[in-house]
């Protein structure tokens, strides 16, 4: 065999094996893409398709708990119910008047303990007061006015599943318009429930 026909075979089977590898890589590539559409499209599909683990939210929002009341209205905290009954103005008798200008505001609550264990509830501690967004204490000669005859004062132990009525006074302006009290029956939470009503 001459060296050239040796140098022509080496030469065709090189360009073979040249074809053959680009061939192969076409081949390769292909299956890659298809490789990646695959992928893809079965991601999606798990995308949008909830796992057996994830339940489709069936619940509804939930509302958000209430914490402002009014006049009338009954607040819940860690089983004592606490309603402020009502809210009266008095300008006092002959004997008993608030400063000049002022008025006394006699407010009316009703507890009821509902938990499994006694509260002390104090008129001090546990009642905060804003008239008009100005902070003010209570007014022990107010619960001497005549609208306040016969009403206990707010301090004292409610037994488990018993009640407490009764009245705290404050002396507020004339005008006034607006009265927040934020009320405390558990000393030892930090939320108050605010109770806010206008004139």
């Amino acid at each position: 065999m001459s060296k050239e026909k040796k140098k022509g075979s080496c030469l065709k089977t090189v360009l073979v094996v040249i074809v053959a590898l680009v061939i192969l890589g076409a081949i390769g590539s292909t299956m890659s893409k298809d490789d990646d559409k695959v992928k893809d499209v079965t991601a999606k599909k798990e995308e949008t398709t909830p796992t057996e683990k994830e339940e489709p939210n069936s619940e509804e929002p939930e509302t958000e708990e209430k914490t402002e009341f009014t006049l009338g209205e009954t607040a819940e905290q860690k089983g004592i119910q606490i309603t402020l009954l009502s809210a009266t103005e008095s300008s006092g008798n002959e004997y008993i008047t608030p400063d000049e200008g002022n008025i006394f505001l006699l407010c009316e609550f009703d507890i009821a303990n509902n938990s499994d264990k006694d509260i002390n509830i104090s008129s001090i501690a546990c009642f905060e007061a804003y008239c008009d967004d100005y902070s003010i204490n209570q007014d022990l000669i107010g619960l001497q006015a005549p609208e306040a005859e016969g009403k206990n004062q707010l301090d004292g132990s409610v037994a488990a599943g018993k009640k407490m009525n009764g009245v705290i006074a404050y002396q507020v302006p004339a005008g006034w318009s607006t009265m927040e009290i934020n009320v405390s029956p558990d000393f030892w939470s930090n939320r108050d429930i605010k109770f806010v009503f206008n004139k």
